[in-house]
């Protein structure tokens, strides 16, 4: 079997890597003409998304490139703690341009061919398999086509014109690593603000280096190209507005970056069930398929989970019933998580009195919270010897 991997971020390498341990050839077509080394903020790798890159034997290579977040605080604007909680196994900070070239290096390693500059724009059905077409003249031959392409993915444009586009969270994204704090270590917790005016998440080493990130509530979508079209320096003036007269180190850590560092990512968005996941040869895995948004801390685990899961079906069943058989497993876990993100996304983004309220209420609702409330997503596990039923 030979499979057309369409993306080449976080997934993509992932699910070939996979499908070649499960004895399928994979080959990934990324649509830029250049790597992704460089771009992109923090994200946070939880131990279920561990536990999925353990299968492949890719964790040990990623926890060498993270930092590990062994508890999590939530705070009020006046650093007050609403709630806590540890995160035993850690959870990992990690930056997505490290996770992105570690990824890389290692499918090339295993002998998973990239080729960049394949615009994926439509799929057609030869009879014993599926050509892939690109936005450069080119066709690419395979038995199945995995769109692994993003939340604005080309390949469910393909499988159901009639798919749901992405969704504004009512948030907008900003970031960015900051070498010398000078703030004293967080000693592996990272704090959660639910600032006056915006949320504020940060972490800081032993080395006074860290890395924060700020959701700004906005009322009205913007794509990454909109945001980065206003200045740096105009975003980081409203960011340091945002969290003036917050009691936390915010506006201390927005003041050590410098315009050309700010990470700005645009609206934050989610896709809350995408009806469907495969048609004939062709199947969606990561944001194309359950897009959450960065508010559940899951989107990379995700999609790895989603990208080994794929594999192991397809390494069992013919692909009807592996695919089926994908879907049935992934579905139901991946759109609780997505809910409970936009749940979160509310509290963000809450208004005077409804940030009053909640201030008020999250202690005691974190106090009498059942355990499983929060380790019911980290604790997921893919047995990769156990055999796939149809």
């Amino acid at each position: 079997m030979r499979a057309l991997v369409i993306g080449g971020g976080i997934g993509g390498p992932v699910a070939a890597m996979a499908l070649r341990q499960a004895g399928i050839e994979a080959v990934v077509h990324e649509a830029y003409d250049r790597t992704a080394e460089g771009v992109g903020g923090a994200l946070s790798i939880a131990p279920n998304g561990l536990a999925a890159l353990a299968v492949v034997g890719l964790d040990d290579a990623v926890r060498a490139i993270g930092s590990p977040i062994t508890s999590m605080a939530m705070r009020s604007w006046t650093g007050k703690t609403l709630g806590a909680f540890r995160s035993d196994p850690p959870q990992l900070m990690v930056w997505r341009a490290d996770l992105y070239r570690v990824l890389h290096e290692e499918a090339a390693r295993r002998g998973v061919e990239t080729l960049l500059g394949k615009r994926f724009v439509g799929a057609r059905s030869t009879g014993g398999g599926v050509v892939a077409e690109f936005a450069d003249g080119t066709a690419a031959t395979g038995d199945v086509l995995i769109g692994a392409d993003g939340i604005r993915s080309a390949v469910r444009g393909v499988i159901d014109p009639a798919a749901p586009r992405p969704r504004h969270a009512g948030l907008l994204g900003f970031g960015a690593r900051v070498e010398h704090s000078g703030l004293p270590s967080t000693g592996g917790r990272m704090d959660l603000v639910f600032g006056k005016r915006a949320f504020f998440g940060y972490q800081v080493l032993d080395d006074s280096s860290g890395g924060w990130f700020a959701n700004l509530p906005h009322r009205t979508p913007m794509t990454a190209a909109e945001a980065r079209a206003t200045d740096s320096r105009e975003w980081l003036r409203v960011l340091r507005e945002a969290f003036a007269g917050d009691r936390v180190p915010a506006l201390a850590m927005i003041d050590r970056v410098a315009p050309e560092d700010l990470v700005v990512t645009g609206s934050l968005e989610d896709i809350p069930s995408v009806p469907v996941w495969s048609r004939d040869r062709v199947v969606l895995i990561g944001d194309a398929a359950h897009a959450t948004s960065p508010s559940s801390g899951q989107g990379a685990s995700l999609a790895v989970e989603s990208a080994v899961e794929l594999a192991k079906c397809l390494r069992d069943l013919p692909y009807p019933e592996a695919f089926a058989a994908y879907e049935r497993l992934r579905r139901a876990r991946v759109e609780r998580i997505i809910a409970m993100a936009a749940r979160t996304n509310q509290d963000k983004a809450a208004g005077p009195v409804a940030r009053v309220f909640r201030d008020l209420l999250m202690p005691v609702a974190m106090k009498f919270a059942k355990p499983d409330r929060f380790t019911w997503q980290f604790e997921h596990r893919i047995d990769w010897d156990a055999p796939v039923a149809a």
